[in-house]
C-alpha cells in the first residue's frame, strides 16, 4: 500500500487506480490476507450477487476474509478499472469502477479514506454468455428476405401466448401483478426467462384504481421509474393512483409480459423430487395447474392485512374494513368516522373523509414520524432524485446505485443530520402538531424517515396537507390511546371516552411478507424462511441480532426456489435487477454457489 504521504500528492483518481490494482493483484494470486488490508479495519464490502450469489454485506475484514475464502475460486475476479474521474470530498474519495468475475459483469462504487477501502459496492450488471437483447443487441423485428412460412412478430406473440402455462411451462411464476411484478417480469422477459406474471385483479393497474380516490404516490417522479421506459419528462411530480395504473397496464403491453389477469393463486407445493413447483391457479374461471421451476412472491413489501381483534367488533352496526378496502370519502358526508392508526394511509383517508363532509377522528396509538413532503424533497431527496440532479448529470442507475453503496451498519450516521436539520427547519410545523397532542417522532435515533422504512416499513407520514387539519382540529385527534371494545354504533376507547361512529377503518398495517407464503403454501414453509423485511436493528418491530441486510428480500431463501421480490417503487426497479439475474443463471446451469444463506431468527 502507498503510504498517506504519498497518497496525498496523487490525484483522487490515481489513488483509486493504484487501490485497484493491488487489489486486484492480491485477488489474482488468492491472497485473501493481503485483499482484506486492502478495506479498513471495519471497512465494508457490499456485494449484490457478483460474488455471493446473495445480497449480502461483509463488516470488517474477517467477514471479507470468510467471503473470499469461500468465493474467490469460483468467482475469479479480474479487470478492476475506474469507470471515471474519482472525486475527493472531506478526505473521502468516491469512485465508480467496473470488474469482471468468470461469468459475469460487474459495476461497483469505492470510497477510500486514507488510502483504504470505507465501503466497497460490487453489483453483478450482466452474465457474460447471456446478455440482455438490448441497444446493439436488440432483436431486429423485421425478417428481410422471402420466406412463404414466415411468422410476423404479432403471430409470433399470439403463439407464446396461447401456449405459455399449457403445452409450455414457465421457468418462473411471478404471483403479484403490482408495479413489483411487472418490473421483475420485464426483467425476466429482456433475458428470455420464460415467464408468467398472475394477479387476481382483471387489469394491470388495479390494484391502484382501486384504492381510494385520493391516493397519489407521495414519492417524486426520479424515484420512481420502472426498468427501462422511464417516465416521459412532462409526467407530474407526485402520480395519482389511476394514472400509475394506466401506465402499469401500458408498461404490461409494451414489455410484451405473459400476464394473466383474473388468476388467483390456489395452492402451491415445492417438488423434492422433480425439482419443481406444483401450483393450483383459477384462471378467470379455469382451474389449471402450472409447473414452474422457479416461484416469486411479489406482494409488495407487505403480507396479508393486519386487522385487530376487537371486542364488540360482530356487534356493530355501521361498516368497518380496513384501509386496503376503503372506497375513499365519497360515501361518508355528515357520517362519524373512526380511523385507528396515524401513519401514511391513517393520514390519507382522514383527509379524504375530511374534505367529503365526514365527522372524522384519528385514533394515534403511538408516535408517529411526520415530514413534509417538500422538506423530504428539498433536504433527503434532491441530491439524488430531482431535476436538479438530473440536471447535473445523475442518472436513475446511478441514484441507485449511490443509495445502494452506503451499507445498512452506517446508514444512520448518513440520515441522522439531515434529520436534525428537518427538525429545525420545520420546527414551528412541528410545535403545532405537538400542541394539538399529536405524538411525534423521528425514530429512536433521529434517524427519521428511510430508516424507519427500511427496519419496520411503517410508523410515518409524508406529510401533503394531511397534518395541517390535525394540527387545527379539523382532523379530531386522540392520542395515546386505542379502541378497548366497540358497540353497536360508538368505540369505547382505552381511556374510557366513547365516540360514536358510523364508519371504523382499521389502518393498522401488513403482516410480513411471509404471511403470503403461509397462505398459499404452507405455515411450515413460511416458518422455514421466516420473517421478511427489516434487518435486526433491535429498535421497535425489527428485532435482533443484526442480519445487516433486508430479510429474505430479492435473494435466495431457506426454501429452495422461492424468492420474495417487493418494496417501494425504487427498491422494485433496483433489486430486480439481481434477482432476474439470479433466476437466469439458474435456468442457465451456471454455478450458483451461495455464500451467507441468511439464518432465520424470526417467524413473523
Amino acid at each position: 500500500m502507498t503510504t498517506q504521504k504519498h497518497d496525498n500528492e496523487l490525484s483522487a483518481s490515481q489513488q483509486v487506480t493504484n487501490w485497484l490494482q493491488g487489489f486486484d493483484q492480491a485477488l489474482r494470486t488468492k491472497d485473501i490476507d493481503q485483499a482484506a488490508e486492502y478495506f479498513e479495519a471495519e471497512g465494508y464490502w457490499r456485494d449484490l450477487v457478483s460474488f455471493t450469489w446473495n445480497i449480502k454485506t461483509l463488516e470488517g475484514q474477517d467477514e471479507i476474509k470468510d467471503m473470499l475464502s469461500h468465493t474467490l475460486e469460483t468467482a475469479e475476479p479480474y479487470n478492476w478499472q475506474l469507470e471515471e474521474d474519482a472525486v475527493e470530498n472531506d478526505g473521502v474519495i468516491e469512485a465508480w469502477i467496473t470488474f469482471n468475475t468468470k461469468v459475469a459483469k460487474g459495476y461497483g462504487h469505492l470510497r477510500l479514506r486514507n488510502g483504504k477501502a470505507w465501503t466497497l459496492l460490487t453489483t453483478m450488471t450482466e452474465l457474460k454468455d447471456f446478455p440482455e437483447k438490448r441497444k446493439r443487441l436488440r432483436p431486429k423485428g423485421a425478417e428481410h428476405g422471402a420466406d412463404p412460412d414466415r411468422l410476423t412478430w404479432q403471430e409470433k406473440r399470439e403463439i407464446e401466448e396461447k401456449n405459455l402455462g399449457y403445452s409450455e411451462q414457465p421457468y418462473c411464476l411471478v404471483i403479484g401483478g403490482g408495479q413489483g411484478g411487472i418490473g421483475l417480469g420485464a426483467r425476466l422477459r429482456q433475458l428470455d426467462v420464460p415467464t408468467i406474471v398472475i394477479d387476481k385483479q382483471p387489469r394491470p393497474g388495479d390494484t391502484w384504481r382501486n384504492r381510494y380516490k385520493s391516493l397519489c404516490l407521495h414519492d417524486p417522479v426520479w424515484y420512481d421509474h420502472m426498468p427501462y421506459l422511464p417516465f416521459p419528462e412532462n409526467w407530474p411530480v407526485f402520480t395519482p393512483k389511476d394514472k400509475i395504473g394506466d401506465w402499469l397496464e401500458m408498461y404490461t403491453k409494451v414489455m410484451e409480459l405473459n400476464y394473466w389477469g383474473a388468476t388467483e393463486c390456489i395452492s402451491a407445493e415445492f417438488d423434492e423430487e422433480l425439482q419443481q413447483w406444483n401450483v393450483e391457479v383459477d384462471r378467470a374461471g379455469e382451474p389449471l395447474v402450472l409447473h414452474p421451476k422457479q416461484l416469486v412472491l411479489a406482494t409488495g413489501m407487505s403480507g396479508l392485512p393486519n386487522i385487530p381483534e376487537i371486542s364488540g367488533m360482530e356487534d356493530f352496526a355501521g361498516e368497518q374494513h380496513h384501509s386496503s378496502q376503503h372506497p375513499g370519502g365519497e360515501a361518508y358526508r355528515g357520517k362519524k368516522c373512526i380511523v385507528l392508526g396515524a401513519n401514511n394511509s391513517a393520514h390519507d383517508i382522514c383527509a379524504a373523509l375530511w374534505e367529503n363532509g365526514a365527522d372524522v377522528t384519528m385514533i394515534q396509538r403511538s408516535s408517529t414520524h411526520i415530514i413534509k413532503s417538500d422538506t423530504l424533497m428539498d433536504e433527503v431527496l434532491s441530491g439524488l432524485y430531482s431535476e436538479e440532479a438530473v440536471e447535473n448529470g445523475m442518472t436513475t442507475y446511478k441514484a441507485d446505485l449511490t443509495f445502494g453503496s452506503i451499507p445498512f451498519k452506517i446508514m444512520p450516521q448518513f440520515h441522522e443530520p439531515v434529520y436534525r436539520k428537518v427538525a429545525e427547519l420545520d420546527a414551528d410545523f412541528y410545535q403545532k402538531l405537538t400542541d394539538a397532542g399529536f405524538m411525534l417522532d423521528f425514530g429512536e435515533d433521529h434517524t427519521g424517515l428511510f430508516m424507519k422504512y427500511l427496519r419496520r416499513g411503517s410508523g410515518y407520514y409524508i406529510d401533503v396537507g394531511a397534518s395541517e387539519l390535525v394540527a387545527e382540529g379539523k382532523i379530531k385527534l386522540k392520542s395515546g390511546v386505542s379502541i378497548d371494545h366497540i358497540k353497536t354504533n360508538s368505540v369505547v376507547l382505552t381511556d374510557g371516552t366513547e365516540l360514536e361512529a358510523d364508519l371504523i377503518v382499521y389502518a393498522t398495517g401488513y403482516g410480513s411478507m411471509n404471511g403470503w407464503a403461509a397462505k398459499i403454501i404452507s405455515q411450515e414453509v413460511a416458518d422455514k424462511v421466516g420473517k421478511c423485511w427489516g434487518m435486526g436493528s433491535d429498535t421497535k418491530k425489527d428485532p435482533g441480532p443484526w442480519e445487516g441486510e433486508l430479510r429474505n428480500m430479492w435473494k435466495p431463501t431457506q426454501q429452495e426456489a422461492l424468492w420474495f421480490h417487493g418494496g417501494n417503487l425504487h427498491q422494485s426497479r433496483h433489486y430486480s435487477q439481481y434477482l432476474s439475474l439470479q433466476l437466469k443463471a439458474r435456468m442457465e446451469g451456471i454455478e450458483t454457489p451461495v455464500y451467507g444463506l441468511q439464518e432465520v431468527h424470526h417467524l413473523a
